[in-house]
């Protein structure tokens, strides 16, 4: 693939966003809007919804002739995602949407044993099983055989359009987590792994059916970015997990969602949107798809480095919390009694 091309072209194309209507899914929004596509958001509250729609417009290449729509729904339900799929697809003239984004989920960062054992649940509901439902409504709908329905964008080649781009959300803690992160750091782990198998699945519709749009699935790793859910976060985060994060990079979400798009549109399938992030994830990249020649050596290279560096820091980390539980006791805040 030439550096330059742009793998991830959006213009008069129709995106869908779980939750759409903040943080990284609002930002990443307004970007593609930005850029020329169509914007159908999804998420559960009405009243942020409808200001978030009007966000998107105003920040809209050509809002009199681009498209946007919103739709009310709880994505931790398999009925609710296949509904969301139908009604994205009949407001697009019948069309499902070319690129579905999921940004949607939680984090409930607290030490094991004091987390409600319904938390468990929830946080592989809200961030593991949302990208499962989603995904699998958005590749019935892309993929069945005999399927009438069209791709919303002109065809790039004779018999086959442009690909389409199914997109999850992980986080650093998809390739290393730590005390306090027990509870969310499977969910998301789970889904670097359900994105891994896809990619790889997508290759017999790729060839089987050549009369269909490819299909290209991404993991976005976003780096830390204060928002509500981070202010949310931090009221049940210990002071432990607090200290363990520091030197953590914080982004804006506009920030992370530009270097994200930047690279989707480099043709990534596993981007990572900071340094500290793209260092850890090269050390454990395993199967995973290397994006060409160049990235893959470079990626091999940097993780030879991390993996040694790693140690080190897993030490660390393990001599510090030894240390914390000396000084303060195991409810990882300052201030239990002794």
């Amino acid at each position: 693939m030439l550096w330059s091309k742009n793998s991830f072209v959006v213009d008069n194309r129709t995106v869908l966003i779980t939750g759409g209507s903040a943080g990284l899914g609002l930002s990443a929004a307004k970007q593609l809007a930005a850029k020329g596509a169509n914007v159908v958001i999804v998420g559960r509250d009405s009243t942020k919804l409808d200001a978030a729609e009007d966000e998107i417009r105003e920040n809209a290449r050509s809002p009199t002739t681009q498209r946007f729509s919103s739709i009310k729904a709880d994505v931790t339900s398999s009925e609710a995602c296949a509904e969301v799929i139908t009604t994205a697809t009949k407001w697009n003239n019948d069309s499902p949407p070319d690129i579905v984004w999921c940004c949607a989920g939680s984090a409930h960062p607290s030490l094991f044993i004091d987390t409600p054992v319904e938390q468990f649940q929830k946080m592989m509901d809200s961030n593991y099983f949302s990208c499962v439902y989603m995904a699998h409504a958005t590749l019935n709908a892309w993929l069945r055989p005999g399927s009438t329905s069209k791709s919303s964008s002109a065809s790039s080649s004779p018999g086959r359009g442009p690909a389409r781009h199914l997109i999850f959300t992980g986080s650093f803690v998809s390739f290393f987590s730590f005390a306090g992160f027990t509870p969310y750091s499977p969910s998301k782990a789970a889904i670097r792994s359900l994105s891994d198998s896809l990619s790889q699945e997508m290759n017999l519709y790729a060839a089987a059916h050549p009369e269909l749009p490819a299909v290209r699935v991404h993991t976005v790793f976003p780096a830390t970015m204060p928002t509500q859910s981070l202010i949310d976060e931090n009221k049940v985060k210990t002071d432990l997990t607090k200290s363990l994060e520091e030197g953590d990079q914080i982004l804006t979400p506009d920030e992370c969602a530009r270097r994200a798009i930047s690279g989707l549109e480099s043709g990534q399938e596993l981007v990572a949107t900071s340094g500290i992030i793209r260092a850890v994830m090269a050390s454990m990249l395993g199967g995973g798809i290397r994006g060409g020649f160049v990235r893959g050596v470079l990626d091999t290279i940097l993780g030879w480095v991390t993996a040694l560096v790693m140690v080190f820091v897993r030490w660390d980390m393990d001599r510090k919390v030894r240390a914390w539980g000396s000084r303060h006791g195991s409810s990882g805040r300052k201030d239990e009694a002794k």
